[in-house]
């Protein structure tokens, strides 16, 4: 028997407009509004409501389908503020009761690698986010892009959930198989789904990819893939981006139609069935520990954090974001602590990758930048200002080595 396992991350960030030094002190207005609303009308009709229309209809015709979704608590603002209309089909499809909801951090952030106190905060206030708006009580958590380590699952065992997604990368398998359930080591026993990433990449990357041996990709073949864990696995996860279908994968690559026969095809093997995260680590036992003290991720092929923390630049913006924590809080400026927790979405270091990528040019997907450099640049700009706010309120300057060091590096940099 096989159980399958789906799980969709569905994000948007708030992307920054153009902000120059001469904005500096004169306005605090950061993030490009007309152009996340464009992106996001354009993902909304081209994968949102299309995808979910088949999903539901899916469920309809397969009682036995059944999928799960982590939303970050920023693309769920912007369907409430820019797109009701699909927030409405989300909560459709979590009220047919194929649904579950997974818990991540509010601002799809790096928070777990440089402030576990901000961490917490953002997990629970995705939480609270997610009760209200779809009437769910996430017990399965996912962190931003996967990054996970020993720590991770030590932390969110505390916080009362009883299993965590994670990459099922080689390098911490070994020779060991991610179609089994896992345990963390510590002493909470956090139970763990690995995701496949052979197969989830194989509709996520190289489906309408004419160079793969295997084009073209069709939902009998992959089934036939699927089944072949029986004998070698118990639950096989397919985790991926829910923009694959319709935008990722455009609507003239067939994914729409590889889509709506898949759980046709994978039901065709007699015992194959479909299953969420918490069923799916509420039915299979542990087949033994997964061991990651290094931090492991499902970006590139690394798999690890370099995408986000990888070069000098991407590090000094991270630091000194998560540096300015207790000032921005002590502000109790909700505008000020809103827009600095807005500038933690992974997706602003991201932009700033210098890296050589064999997983699709997916660093420039929606990427506003032409340069890595110009993402540092406007990130730096943006949080000068921030500083500057914050310090007309506590009428003092800010202290700290990382403050002087961003500083000094911000006047190098703008002096050219």
């Amino acid at each position: 028997m096989v159980s399958v396992c789906f799980y969709f991350q569905v994000h948007q960030p708030n992307r920054a407009r153009k902000y120059r030094i001469f904005d500096i002190g004169k306005n605090h207005d950061y993030f490009d509004a007309r152009g996340n609303k464009e992106i996001l009308e354009r993902v909304a009709q081209k994968c949102y409501l299309p995808t979910n229309r088949l999903m539901l209809d899916l469920f309809k015709r397969h009682p036995e389908f059944k999928v799960s979704f982590s939303f970050s608590g920023v693309v769920l603002e912007q369907f409430e503020a820019l797109h009701p209309e699909v927030l409405d089909s989300f909560k459709a499809l979590v009220k047919s009761g194929h649904v579950e909801l997974i818990s991540e951090t509010y601002y799809h952030s790096l928070a777990f690698l440089f402030s576990k106190p901000e961490f917490v905060a953002q997990v629970k206030q995705h939480q609270n986010k997610i009760k209200r708006l779809f009437g769910q009580t996430p017990s399965v958590f996912r962190n931003t892009e996967l990054i996970y380590n020993n720590e991770l699952a030590e932390m969110i065992g505390d916080l009362g959930y009883r299993g965590i997604l994670a990459e099922g990368a080689d390098k911490i398998l070994g020779w060991r198989s991610p179609n089994f359930i896992y345990s963390s080591p510590g002493k909470n026993k956090v139970k763990l789904l690995l995701k496949n990433y052979r197969l989830s990449d194989d509709i996520a990357f190289r489906f309408s990819n004419h160079d793969w041996g295997e084009f073209p990709l069709t939902a009998p073949k992959f089934a036939r893939w699927v089944n072949k864990a029986n004998g070698n696995g118990n639950v096989v996860n397919l985790f991926m981006d829910y923009e694959t279908f319709g935008e990722h994968q455009w609507p003239e690559t067939g994914i729409f139609e590889f889509l709506e026969h898949l759980p046709e095809e994978i039901l065709k093997f007699e015992d194959n069935d479909f299953v969420t995260p918490s069923e799916a680590i509420a039915r299979y036992k542990p087949l033994g520990v997964f061991n990651s003290p290094e931090i492991i991720s499902w970006a590139d092929v690394e798999r690890d954090a370099s995408a986000w923390v990888g070069n000098d630049i991407q590090k000094a913006a991270a630091e000194y974001i998560y540096e300015i924590r207790n000032e921005v809080l002590k502000t109790k400026d909700a505008g000020i602590i809103e827009d600095w927790r807005k500038l933690q979405t992974s997706d602003h270091f991201y932009y700033m990758c210098t890296k050589w990528f064999n997983d699709g040019d997916v660093h420039k997907y929606f990427n506003p930048y032409d340069t890595p450099y110009d993402a540092f640049i406007n990130f730096m700009n943006i949080l000068n200002d921030l500083l500057l706010r914050i310090e007309a309120i506590s009428k003092k300057p800010l202290k700290g080595k990382k403050i002087e060091e961003f500083r000094l590096k911000f006047k190098r940099e703008a002096n050219g």
